[in-house]
């Protein structure tokens, strides 16, 4: 998603302690515009024709992606049983899939042509009555499902305007193809590798002003430091504090929001974490581990019900030998 291009491992070795970061940017977003191209000409039959044989090929040829959904996969189905049987092949090639399928999606939202009344809302009342005092906040949410709807939520939802930060310089190519397609778009990109005080300063203009910051809260910074490590899907998994420390210090509102697929379309799903992070001197470490654990089990209530929508195509579990917990 826009929040960072979806990471999808490259080569034949395997990756283990790797950022993701290091994941080189795959051509696949190259085969996605073609197939975007088929779809506006043809429609979304003849697009789904052109569909497989194109992912085929990239699950045949991306064996270390291959084995991170399988990971995935297998984690889910031992913690929650989703699946009528083990997954096995099948079912990664499905995984593989709906990406390509949400990533369609995604340029359909940015382009203002996806439909609306595809999009169900659940959850979203804090955010329209803050929406009605002018006041932004922080939307904490992960790689899953398709964020850029927020764009066709923005042009039915008079005030609601969002940047998304992205992390990583690898995903400029995906993020400008996608902005290419409406330069009018009221959900902007912002590229951020660190939160400086300026930075900090010109997000805290934007939430004064009634917009709203999304954030990742699923991947290692690009430093490779600032994590904490709570339990997911059965295993401990790192994951970033920068969001909370983002909604502490510009101290406002923050949600999660997730918008995965629901029947022939998506429903997004807004929960409010905290009204005002606070994260005390003497417990800060233990307040960012409470947060995250509950972004973590919020994500694997979300992936129940929609399993095939987590993006994260590389070892998610070890991607953290140069880690640290937060100082």
């Amino acid at each position: 998603m826009a929040v960072a291009a979806p990471a999808v491992a490259q080569g034949d070795r395997r990756m283990s302690g790797r950022h993701w970061a290091s994941v080189g940017e795959s051509t696949f977003v190259a085969g996605i515009w073609f197939l975007y191209g088929v779809y506006r000409w043809f429609g979304r039959t003849p697009f789904r024709l052109c569909l497989y044989p194109v992912v085929f090929y990239y699950w045949l040829t991306r064996p270390m992606a291959r084995r991170a959904s399988r990971e995935y996969l297998e984690r889910l189905q031992a913690s929650h049983q989703v699946f009528e049987r083990a997954p096995g092949l099948r079912h990664s090639f499905r995984h593989f899939i709906c990406f390509a399928e949400t990533l369609l999606d995604k340029a359909l939202a940015m382009s203002g042509r996806y439909r609306r009344e595809r999009l169900e809302f659940h959850g979203h009342e804090a955010v329209l009555a803050a929406i009605g005092r002018g006041q932004g906040g922080v939307m904490i949410t992960a790689h899953m499902g398709c964020l850029e709807l927020l764009q066709t939520a923005a042009v039915h939802r008079e005030g609601l305007r969002v940047t998304i930060l992205v992390h990583t310089a690898h995903a400029q190519r995906f993020n400008r193809l996608l902005h290419r397609l409406n330069p009018d778009s009221r959900v902007s990109l912002m590229q951020v590798t660190d939160f400086s005080a300026v930075t900090v300063m010109m997000l805290a203009d934007r939430v004064a002003a009634g917009e709203f910051i999304a954030i990742a809260g699923d991947r290692v910074p690009v430093q490779g430091d600032r994590v904490v490590q709570v339990p997911f899907l059965g295993h401990s998994a790192p994951l970033p504090i920068g969001p909370y420390l983002l909604a502490s210090l510009l101290q406002c509102p923050a949600y999660l929001i997730g918008c995965l697929h629901h029947g022939e379309g998506y429903q997004v799903e807004v929960s409010l974490l905290a009204e005002q992070v606070r994260l005390p001197r003497g417990t800060r470490e233990q307040a960012l581990t409470a947060y995250a654990g509950e972004f973590a089990r919020w994500m694997e209530g979300r992936l129940r019900l929609s399993p095939y929508d987590w993006f994260n195509f590389f070892p998610f579990w070890d991607q953290t030998t140069h880690a640290h917990a937060p100082r």
